[in-house]
C-alpha cells in the first residue's frame, strides 16, 4: 500500500517540494487553502493517500504497543494505512477498538475493504463525516491514544473534543502538526508534555504526553 499511495500522490508532492522551493511555506498554503472551504478542498483530494510514511506508521504500533492501547481514535483515516498500524497493535495487545474518522465515504469504504484484507476490520469502527460532528459523542473512552492526520485546521478543536476522554498518560501523535497545534501541546499548564519527532522534521510530526489538567 505505501507504494501505491507514493505513486498516487506523487503528482501532489512535486507541486508542495516546488512551492517550497519557491519559498511557499507548505503549511501555511494548506492552511490558507482551509480557510476557504476545508471540506472542499479535502474532497478535492478523494483519490490522494495523503498516509503517514512506513516510519511513522512503525511508530504509531511501537506507541499503541507500548502504552497497551486499548482505544485509539484517528482523526483522518484516508484510506487506512495508519489506520492498519493501530489495529495491528490493538489485537496484539489482546484486542480493542480503534475510532476512525474519515470525510470522504469512498474512501472510508475503499479503508475498510483494505483493514478487512489486513484481518484487522473487526478492530476498527470508521466514522463518515466531518469529525467535529462524529466524534463530538459517543465516545465510550478512556482514550489510550489519538493520532491527528487530517485537516491541518481542524488538529485543535479536534483535540479538544478528545480532551475530556483522555486518560491521564494518553499519547497523542500529530503528524503534519502546525505552528498554533505545537504553542499549544507544548504549553505545560495546558496538561501536556510535548516534543518534534527527529525524523521528517519538516513535517512537523509531534508526540505528546496527556498529563491531565492542572
Amino acid at each position: 500500500m505505501f507504494r501505491e499511495a507514493e505513486l498516487a500522490d506523487a503528482p501532489m508532492i512535486a507541486r508542495i517540494l516546488a512551492d517550497a522551493e519557491a519559498g511557499i511555506d507548505p503549511v501555511a498554503h494548506i492552511l490558507d487553502a482551509e480557510t476557504g472551504d476545508y471540506k472542499e478542498y479535502y474532497r478535492q483530494t478523494a483519490t490522494n493517500f495523503l498516509s503517514v510514511t512506513p516510519e511513522f506508521g512503525r511508530l504509531l504500533y511501537i506507541c499503541a504497543r507500548s502504552a497497551k492501547a486499548a482505544y485509539a481514535v484517528e482523526f483522518g483515516t484516508s484510506f487506512g494505512i495508519s489506520t492498519i498500524h493501530l489495529a495491528c497493535a490493538l489485537h496484539d495487545n489482546g484486542g480493542g477498538r480503534v475510532i476512525g474518522t474519515e470525510l470522504e465515504p469512498a474512501k472510508a469504504e475503499q479503508a475498510q475493504q483494505n483493514l478487512d484484507a489486513a484481518g484487522v476490520g473487526d478492530v476498527v469502527e470508521i466514522r463518515i463525516g466531518d469529525a467535529l460532528e462524529t466524534l463530538s459523542d459517543g465516545l465510550d473512552g478512556p482514550i489510550d491514544l489519538a493520532h491527528l492526520d487530517g485537516a491541518f485546521s481542524l488538529y485543535l478543536p479536534v483535540l479538544t473534543l478528545l480532551e475530556p476522554h483522555l486518560r491521564p498518560g494518553a499519547l497523542i501523535l500529530a503528524e503534519n502538526s502546525t505552528p498554533a497545534y505545537r504553542d499549544y501541546v507544548r504549553e505545560p499548564t495546558n496538561g501536556y508534555l510535548s516534543l518534534g519527532l527527529p525524523f521528517e522534521a519538516s513535517r512537523g510530526n509531534e508526540l505528546s504526553l496527556f498529563t491531565g489538567r492542572p
